[in-house]
């Protein structure tokens, strides 16, 4: 690290838990975000200001009016724009040095799994179960970890999955099974919410990057923000599970 970079990271640097090998290890790291919504928005400006040095930004939308309730990484004038575009450009601003490569095209499966075995950790700030569990595959099958969040109406959830054989992994939560999404247009969202949920990711993120403290892997994090409640629960792996299950060829 060079002596501007010791300065911008210095409150990070002093942490125990991070400290100089720390922040070299995120300066040299890579990180994939699916989604710039409400979720990636904090996601990425926070991995960004932390010093990740290489993000790759996923999302096939555009920015529209309904999203600058809550989607804090593009303003007004980004109005019709690429969200990866406006993301890139609000975390150049932020930290210049980050590298930013963009794809603002639905990514099949198996591009999905190209730019997640080229990444140290991918995060899901998607609002689908298509996507979500796609990545899910893709983690398991390249061994990337998976930092998982979802947010609707005053609820959130948070966690971590190793992406290795035997789980839990997030099929292992939520069977494909035909669930019904439920999106933020039909429902809902309280805007701190998303950023709360956001900003956990990235905390998780960095963790997983650094090797500090405990992840959630293998936990649940729950939160209410209308009773203002937190809950933890333990995960289980499913032996059965067609994605990480022990004896599964699909695992990696």
């Amino acid at each position: 690290m060079n002596d501007e970079q010791l300065l911008r990271y210095s409150r990070q640097i002093m942490l125990p838990a991070i400290g100089v090998e720390g922040q070299q290890r995120l300066l040299a790291s890579c990180v994939l975000i699916v989604g710039l919504g409400g979720l990636g928005a904090p996601v990425a400006m926070y991995l960004a200001a932390a010093g990740v040095g290489r993000l790759i930004l996923a999302d096939f939308d555009k920015v529209d009016l309904t999203n600058l309730q809550r989607q804090i990484i593009h303003g007004t004038d980004d109005i019709g724009r690429p969200k990866v575009a406006s993301a890139k450009a609000r975390v150049k601003e932020i930290n210049p040095e980050v590298a930013v490569e963009c794809f603002d095209t639905r990514l099949d499966e198996h591009a999905l799994a190209q730019q997640v075995a080229n990444a140290d950790a991918v995060v899901d700030c998607s609002d689908n179960f298509r996507t979500r569990f796609t990545i899910n595959a893709a983690s398991v099958a390249t061994g990337t970890p998976l930092i998982s969040g979802a947010a609707i109406r005053w609820e959130g959830q948070v966690s971590v999955f190793a992406g290795k054989r035997g789980g839990p992994c997030y099929q292992c939560l939520y069977p494909a099974d035909g669930h019904t999404d439920e999106t933020c247009s039909e429902n809902g969202i309280l805007a701190p919410v998303v950023g709360i949920i956001g900003s956990l990711q990235a905390t998780e993120t960095i963790k997983v990057l650094t090797g500090a403290g405990e992840t959630l892997n293998g936990r649940l994090l729950l939160f209410d923000a209308l009773q203002m409640e937190w809950r933890c629960v333990g995960l289980s792996s499913d032996p059965a599970c067609p994605v990480c299950g022990i004896g599964n060829v699909t695992a990696g």
